[in-house]
């Protein structure tokens, strides 16, 4: 886990470009019905958009309130470094999707003009995006990006 500001920073960059990049071609796959690479493609040339959104609203929207509610009732000092990894994770995934879920709903709406379904979008595309999002952020990108972290930023080289 990160143990300063600066190194939660680059954690986040680095989390939030695997989640995005993976969430985009995930949904554009729902989307087309197919994966191929069209889907690639239009997930790529989105994901610019996505990712400034994604990492606006991590940085100073869902990070501090998702820890804050991790830390009081999910987890305590005493608790092991896996337990609190994971609930910080789960406690950031949930908003995360939420709000993610919105920016899918604004671009279908964009791209169709119809500004009616907005609601049934954005709602439907939640659990769509919880079933997926949970289990590669625990299983996938969560274990990839804390080691590739670890590697290049061994604990105690990135100062304060």
């Amino acid at each position: 886990m990160p143990q300063n500001k600066r190194e939660s920073l680059i954690y986040t960059v680095m989390m939030c470009f695997l989640m995005v990049l993976w969430m985009s071609m995930y949904n554009v796959a729902i989307h087309n019905g197919s994966l191929g690479l069209d889907t690639v493609r239009e997930g790529w040339l989105g994901f610019p958009i996505a990712y400034i959104y994604a990492m606006i609203f991590d940085w100073f929207i869902v990070s501090t309130p998702a820890k804050k509610f991790a830390f009081r009732f999910l987890v305590g000092p005493e608790s092991s470094t896996i337990k609190k990894v994971l609930s910080v994770s789960c406690c950031m995934v949930i908003p995360m999707v939420i709000v993610m879920s919105l920016f899918g709903g604004l671009e279908a709406c964009i791209r169709t003009g119809i500004w009616s379904n907005l609601p049934v979008i954005w709602l439907t595309n939640i659990p769509k995006n919880l079933i997926m999002a949970l289990p590669f952020q625990l299983l996938i990108a969560g274990p990839v990006t804390r080691k590739i972290f670890r590697s290049v930023f061994p604990e105690g080289k990135v100062l304060a």
